[in-house]
């Protein structure tokens, strides 16, 4: 046995943490947005159809633009690796001996002595010297590129899940308990979620789930603020 059971081993590691980050987080999004909306709604009218529609806008709005902003984002990402790829495609076929010697520096900078660096670059250089010198150089793993769809579509998802929380937290109660439910609801949703970031990012999950609460419970009384405010002056 050459690795230890239960650690990740192999390409793609960060980048599947990332995706996995990036979920709790879109899901996050999607809890605090549509809940702060259906709130608001809440505090100036019991309409349960204007509770539906406001809370379906905001899902279906949200969704779209956090996939849109993460295949914009992701493209952008993709383009600028292929083009690093494609540049260092050609300075190996142009002046091999010159990235052999770069290659050779880099190793030697992460403190192996000049011939063992040497011989390291000259063995990669001979097995691979396009993934070594995108390894070393530029952290990029050829084999491993950001797919845009793929993020556009686990963004949308996961706001769309978070969403859904308190959309049918809102709408499920009776009149009365609407609100409080869904406070409640968002609130444990919210250090939950905050839990599972930390622990992914490898901080203290006690105070990324405490900010996220308080930060949560402002957005909500300030909406449902706002809401009876425009409701009580007869604005909506």
């Amino acid at each position: 046995m050459t690795a230890h059971e239960g650690e990740p081993h192999g390409t793609g590691v960060g980048q599947r943490l990332n995706w996995l980050r990036a979920g709790v987080l879109g899901a996050n999004d999607g809890i605090v947005s549509v809940a702060s909306l259906v709130v608001g709604v809440a505090g100036a009218t019991t309409d349960n159809a204007a509770l539906l529609t406001a809370g379906v806008a905001g899902l279906v709005g949200g969704a779209i633009s956090m996939a849109l902003g993460e295949y914009v984002s992701v493209s952008s990402q993709r383009d600028s690796e292929r083009a690093l790829i494609a540049k260092e495609k050609e300075e190996l076929r142009t002046m091999p001996e010159a990235e052999l010697a770069e290659l050779t520096s880099l190793y030697r900078d992460r403190g192996l002595t000049e011939d063992t660096a040497r011989r390291v670059a000259e063995e990669l250089t001979a097995h691979d010297a396009l993934s070594a010198h995108l390894e070393v150089e530029l952290g990029i793993d050829q084999d491993d590129l950001v797919n845009p769809w793929h993020a556009a579509l686990s963004s949308a998802i996961a706001f769309t899940l978070g969403a859904l929380l308190p959309l049918l937290a809102i709408l499920l109660p009776p009149p009365d308990w609407r609100v409080p439910v869904t406070f409640v609801a968002v609130l444990i949703a919210l250090a939950a979620t905050g839990t599972i970031s930390a622990r992914i990012g490898g901080s203290a999950p006690g105070r990324a789930a405490l900010r996220l609460v308080i930060g949560g419970a402002l957005a909500l009384l300030a909406t449902w603020l706002i809401g009876t405010l425009l409701g009580t002056t007869g604005v909506v």
